[in-house]
């Protein structure tokens, strides 16, 4: 019985033991895993705690930049405004500037076309030209140097070779013919050596002339030319003339 006792509170021993030494095991493994863990999480937070930093400061940095490039555009669109507002401006003065120089050649022009009319006017009530008709004659066309040349045209601010001749002769009480053809044969044939001033030079063969114009000395006529220089005064050598008439 002794040893029946005994062999119980051996194995109980031996089974609180177990335990005890299991318990143990458990214990110590449990005690060594713990701070493994620990360092992960504490790595873990302070990655994200350097995250979230950066994060906020790439968030100030481009909040910065919108509010740069907001205020740059804003600028932009003032500069662009006012720079409008100044080519506006300068527009309207050098439109005003023009207008007034328009209106202050248009007056001049009137008032020498007024003072060539009336001298005109004193000599169209006589059969033949009053004396210094050929400076009433070249007065009025020197007046319209600057016109326009049009095909067809007859004045009084745009012209063709044959109008602007016809429109100068009858200031002075003298009818020629509308067309150069026609005013080449007008009057007397002159040799061009001996053309004088007022004497209608013309282009191409008697009767058929082409062009016409009107001698003002010093070697020089005017005309009605071209479409691109429209009425200007040129040298003779430069296009010398075919013929010439006097009708004065």
């Amino acid at each position: 019985m002794r040893a029946g006792v005994a062999g119980g509170v051996l194995s109980t021993l031996a089974v609180a033991g177990a335990s005890g030494a299991a318990n143990a095991a458990e214990s110590t493994t449990q005690t060594l895993e713990l701070p493994t863990l620990t360092a992960d999480l504490a790595t873990q937070v302070a990655q994200s705690a350097d995250a979230t930093q950066q994060a906020a400061a790439n968030y100030e940095l481009q909040a910065e930049r919108d509010a740069a490039a907001a205020k740059a555009a804003k600028q932009a669109k003032a500069d662009l405004a006012d720079a409008k507002k100044k080519a506006e401006a300068k527009k309207k003065a050098a439109a005003e500037a023009a207008r007034k120089a328009a209106a202050a050649q248009a007056a001049s022009r009137s008032s020498e076309r007024t003072t060539l009319s009336a001298s005109a006017s004193t000599s169209s009530n006589v059969s033949a030209p009053a004396s210094g008709s050929v400076a009433t004659v070249i007065a009025f066309l020197k007046a319209q140097v600057g016109d326009a040349y049009v095909m067809g045209g007859t004045g009084p601010n745009a012209w063709d070779c044959s109008g602007l001749v016809q429109a100068a002769f009858k200031q002075v009480g003298v009818d020629l013919p509308r067309v150069s053809q026609d005013q080449s044969t007008a009057g007397t044939p002159v040799s061009l050596s001996n053309v004088q001033v007022g004497d209608i030079l013309y282009w191409g063969s008697a009767g058929s002339a082409y062009h016409v114009g009107v001698y003002i000395g010093n070697g020089q006529y005017l005309d009605a030319a071209n479409p691109s220089k429209g009425v200007v005064i040129q040298d003779l050598s430069g296009y010398p003339a075919t013929g010439a008439v006097r009708v004065l």
